[in-house]
């Protein structure tokens, strides 16, 4: 057993090996360069002085924090009755539907971006189809407002959504709703008083992690909008691949408040869910 285990801990090796060279070794080298002044430099937190005093960095937080927001809480609202219609379907459709949502979860970034504008965009297909019809949809959406930036954010959040959400309705057994029926309970009270109490939960650590993810969205805004939306993850890819000229340590120092937000979003979220799972019980 012993020559046993040391053989598993052996094949951990390149596992480990990948942690490191793929995760701690650009987020040790990103958190260095944040403190490091332009061309390779001393030890200065002139960096992060800019960030904090510059309005334009301090908006960019500003905007990413409100669309993440925004397009996590309209996903997980969606969310929530699409996985429950999904449990409604027979068994062999559930499968098919999920496969077809899993698949719809990965299509981001580029790709997603050139769908919509193919679709939505000036020239796009119900666009032109819609300007057939007699309505012009130019005057009250554009793909390319903040509106537009919203849907798109929507679209990758709302599979996302139901995938993490489809499994926690099976928690709710049936025997609970015959009995609440039996007791007089409507539908309605049922849901209200034992269903969502149950899912309450799952529901906000999922928002937590929509929210996440659209903060550090990056392709599908850069190809839809350009740098004409200010949004962190935007400004980071301009500093470090330079629209005017290059300044990665500034770029390092936006990364590094970056994930301390996403990080100070999971601990929240995980306070209130163990607040929220503590109250329940």
């Amino acid at each position: 057993m012993k020559r046993f285990a040391s053989m598993l801990l052996v094949t951990t090796i390149p596992f480990f090996a990948m942690i490191a060279l793929f995760l701690l070794v650009p987020l040790l080298s990103m958190i260095e360069g944040s403190f490091q002044a332009e061309g390779g430099g001393g030890f200065t937190i002139s960096h992060y002085q800019e960030i904090f005093s510059n309005p334009y960095y301090l908006q960019a937080f500003e905007n990413s924090v409100l669309i993440s927001f925004l397009s996590s809480l309209i996903g997980i609202i969606a969310a929530v009755f699409a996985a429950y219609a999904i449990t409604r379907f027979p068994q062999s459709l559930q499968q098919r539907v999920l496969v077809i949502t899993n698949l719809t979860s990965n299509f981001a970034g580029i790709p997603l971006a050139f769908a919509f504008i193919v679709l939505l965009g000036n020239s796009g297909l119900f666009v032109l189809l819609a300007k057939q019809l007699g309505i012009d949809f130019g005057q009250s959406f554009t793909l390319y407002s903040w509106s537009g930036l919203t849907l798109v954010y929507v679209y990758f959040q709302l599979p996302l959504a139901v995938m993490l959400l489809y499994p926690l309705y099976h928690v709710i057994q049936k025997q609970w709703m015959e009995a609440a029926e039996l007791l007089g309970a409507s539908p309605w009270h049922f849901w209200l008083r034992i269903g969502f109490p149950v899912l309450f939960p799952g529901i906000v650590g999922t928002f937590s992690i929509l929210f996440a993810n659209a903060m550090g969205a990056y392709a599908s805004a850069y190809a839809l909008t350009g740098s004409n939306y200010n949004l962190v993850p935007i400004r980071i890819g301009a500093l470090v691949s330079g629209d005017i000229f290059a300044r990665p340590e500034l770029g390092s120092a936006l990364a590094v408040l970056l994930g301390l937000t996403l990080a100070a979003a999971l601990v929240v979220n995980e306070w209130l869910t163990r607040k929220i799972r503590r109250d329940l019980s």
